[in-house]
C-alpha cells in the first residue's frame, strides 16, 4: 500500500469517529478554508494575505499546541497529504474543492503564559504549498528556533516586529503601499501606546538578502519611515519617533533553499519592520 493510500485511510479512520459521511468528502476533497486571500497567483503567492476571523469560521478555535520539528519541516513544494502528516487538519471550515489556502491555530507556551498565533499555508496552482505566513508577524520566530513570541501587549521595554509581507505590497515601502490590515496593525500598536509613559519609539525596517544591498537599505529605511508616519498619524508624538533601515544587516534566519520560491518563502522573517518601545509604566 503506498503513503498516499494510507495517509486517506487513516484520515478515514479519523472521520469515522466523528460520524459523516458529509464531512469526510469534504475534508478528503480539499480541507482548509475556502480562499480569503487576494489574488492568489498560480505560483501559490496572495497579492494580499488575508486571515479569517477564528470566532467566525473556526472549527478547532481553541487550536492545537504544535510539534515544532513538524512545524519546522514544513516547506515549500510539499502536498496536502505531507502537510496533513506534519500539521493534521486545518481549524477552519472545510471547501469542497479547489482549496487553495489551509489556516492553523497554534498555541505556544511563554513562561506561565500561552500565545496564540495564526498559521497560513498558501498552495499553487498544482496544491503544492509555496508561501507561508503568520499572524501575529512576530510568531514566525519560532521558525527560526528562537523561543515562542510572548503575548502582544504594548508596554514600554518591548519591541514589536511585523513582516514586511503583512503590511506592504509587493515590493512596495511607501504609505500608499501599506495595506489594508497592515495600516491597522500599526494603528492598533499606536492605540495601545495610549495612555503609556512612552518616552522613545524607534522603528527600524530590515530587508532580506535578494536585490542589491543598496537598493535593500533604501526599501528597508522607506518601510521604516511609512511605519513612523501611520504611528505620528494615529497620534504618537512625532518627536519621540526615530525611524531608520538596516538593510540586510541583520537576519533572523538563514536559508539557502532552492528553488526561489522557496527562498523567498523561507527569507520572510528577515523582511520585517521592528518597533521598539522605551519608557516607564504610569504608577
Amino acid at each position: 500500500m503506498n503513503k498516499q493510500a494510507t495517509n486517506r485511510r487513516r484520515r478515514a479512520a479519523i472521520l469515522s469517529t466523528w460520524g459523516g459521511a458529509a464531512l469526510a468528502a469534504l475534508l478528503l476533497s480539499g480541507c482548509g478554508t475556502a480562499t480569503v486571500s487576494r489574488g492568489v497567483s498560480d505560483e501559490g503567492v496572495a497579492r494580499e494575505v488575508v486571515f479569517p476571523q477564528i470566532k467566525d469560521s473556526a472549527t478547532l478555535p481553541e487550536g492545537t499546541f504544535p510539534n515544532l520539528d513538524n512545524l519546522r519541516a514544513v516547506g515549500a513544494g510539499q502536498s496536502k497529504d505531507q502537510l496533513y502528516d506534519l500539521l493534521g487538519r486545518p481549524h477552519f471550515q472545510e471547501g469542497m474543492v479547489g482549496v487553495r489556502e489551509w489556516d492553523y491555530i497554534f498555541n505556544f507556551r511563554v513562561g506561565g503564559d500561552i500565545t496564540t498565533c495564526q498559521y497560513k499555508v498558501i498552495f499553487d496552482k498544482n496544491y503544492l504549498a509555496r508561501s507561508f505566513h503568520w499572524q501575529p508577524a512576530n510568531c514566525g520566530a519560532v521558525l527560526a528556533g528562537q523561543a515562542a513570541p510572548a503575548p502582544m501587549a504594548a508596554t514600554p521595554g518591548r519591541t514589536f516586529s511585523f513582516t514586511a509581507d503583512a503590511l506592504f505590497a509587493f515590493d512596495g515601502g511607501a504609505v500608499a503601499d501599506l495595506k489594508p490590515e497592515g495600516r491597522q496593525q500599526i494603528q492598533r500598536l499606536a492605540s495601545e501606546l495610549q495612555g503609556k509613559d512612552v518616552q522613545r519609539v524607534e522603528v527600524v525596517g530590515h530587508a532580506d538578502r535578494l536585490g542589491a544591498p543598496d537598493y535593500n537599505l533604501r526599501l528597508s529605511e522607506q518601510r521604516a519611515q511609512s511605519v513612523r508616519a501611520v504611528l505620528v498619524q494615529a497620534g504618537v508624538p512625532a518627536d519621540r519617533i526615530e525611524a531608520r533601515g538596516r538593510g540586510e544587516s541583520e537576519p533572523v534566519v538563514q536559508c539557502s533553499r532552492s528553488p526561489r520560491d522557496a527562498l523567498v518563502a523561507c527569507l520572510a522573517p528577515n523582511r520585517r519592520v521592528d518597533v521598539r518601545v522605551a519608557g516607564r509604566q504610569p504608577s
